[in-house]
């Protein structure tokens, strides 16, 4: 919900500047780009549940502050611009503990699937969320949407104090040591499964997942519609991705095959949406868009906690998480300036094209990596051992 309506009004301030959204965009996520790998450390290191607690209540303090902003009229884009730093800043702690903490609430017979679940519903939340923001924005107001968004935190911090903590199983934290930080690159650099999934991670996050972007730009410059139609385009996007949690969901263990078949499939689905000629088309190809995307990154978000070991898997988190996140400092720019000289459908095209080459790239290297050809390695049998 921030983002959107971060994203909404920067375009209202700025009189629909594509480079200022994505600079907004871009210093939200700047944090991760610079700092994430030591928010892993972090992770590894402290409680993940008094982390927690502490990084959601000063996100649900930024989100009120630039809630009030709006609302009395006194808000300016460099206001809006420091926030998002800000709020970036301790998403770089909070999201390799979100997402390691849920080991420490399930046994390890339901790890799998409580990981899935985990990663789907953290995927899902970034699509929901702005379909949320977009019917908001449009029923009461931009304000709305982020004081709506601060008090929702207050359920979080409230969850989070009621868990009966006898009853957590935490893992066994890494102590203080120098060379943490090299060890996590030496144990990735020694995983082709790993690598591969980040390198596929990183060009599919920043070149192609830039909806709260593109769908603005397509709603706003190629379509001319406003704030309701663009919360409606959000809604069929997050109709798509619900449908990818709960499919993504129901897989015991996810694949590579399925990893790079549904990145592949999102890259045709981008561009195809990016080329239709009405709002109404462009709706219709949202969803399937919607979800093959969730269902990609609930399979890499799976695939990579699944096969790293408890004691560095707070590190490779961080490290996800970079490359999840940290490349949308330089694909958000880009969106925004492609489709300001380009037109928007630009953003969408290109971002397609790059994601669909990246699946087929990675799945190339990884039939390298194994001596095998790439029909014998996209086998399903073949895959699971490569993750295994």
């Amino acid at each position: 919900m921030q983002r959107v309506a971060q994203d909404w009004l920067v375009l209202e301030l700025t009189h629909g500047s594509g480079t200022a959204l994505g600079i907004a965009a871009g210093l939200q996520f700047l944090p991760q780009l610079l700092f994430s790998l030591w928010g892993g450390v972090i992770a590894d290191r402290y409680r993940k549940r008094n982390i927690l607690l502490a990084t959601q209540a000063i996100m649900g303090m930024l989100a009120l502050i630039l809630g009030v902003l709006a609302l009395t009229g006194a808000v300016a884009v460099w206001q809006v611009y420091l926030l998002a730093f800000g709020l970036g800043m301790v998403a770089v702690v909070d999201n390799p503990a979100r997402q390691t903490f849920v080991a420490e609430m399930v046994g390890t017979e339901g790890m799998a699937n409580a990981i899935a679940l985990n990663s789907a519903t953290f995927n899902l939340a970034r699509i929901v969320g702005p379909a949320v923001a977009g019917l908001v924005i449009a029923a009461v107001g931009t304000p709305a949407a982020f004081l709506v968004n601060a008090a929702s935190y207050g359920a979080v911090l409230v969850g989070l104090k009621l868990m009966r903590e006898s009853e957590l199983r935490p893992l066994a934290r890494a102590p203080k040591a120098r060379g943490q930080l090299m060890e996590t690159f030496s144990y990735v650099r020694a995983r082709p499964d790993l690598w591969l999934t980040l390198v596929l991670v990183f060009f599919v996050a920043t070149f192609g997942m830039n909806f709260q972007v593109t769908t603005a730009l397509m709603a706003k410059g190629v379509f001319g519609t406003g704030a309701s139609e663009f919360g409606l385009a959000s809604a069929m996007f997050a109709l798509g991705a619900l449908g990818g949690a709960l499919a993504a969901a129901r897989r015991a263990r996810p694949s590579m095959r399925l990893m790079l078949i549904t990145a592949f499939a999102f890259g045709v689905l981008e561009v195809a949406t990016g080329l239709m000629p009405v709002f109404w088309s462009f709706l219709a190809l949202l969803v399937p868009t919607g979800m093959a995307v969730l269902m990609f990154t609930t399979a890499a978000n799976s695939t990579t906690q699944l096969s790293t070991t408890p004691a560095v898997r707070g590190r490779v988190m961080g490290l996800y998480m970079l490359v999840f996140l940290g490349g949308t400092p330089l694909g958000a720019p880009l969106v925004g300036w492609a489709a300001e000289q380009f037109g928007a459908r630009a953003g969408l095209i290109g971002g397609g094209v790059i994601s669909a080459a990246a699946a087929v790239g990675v799945a190339l290297l990884l039939a390298r990596a194994r001596g095998a050809r790439l029909r014998t390695v996209l086998r399903p049998a073949a895959l699971a051992r490569a993750t295994g």
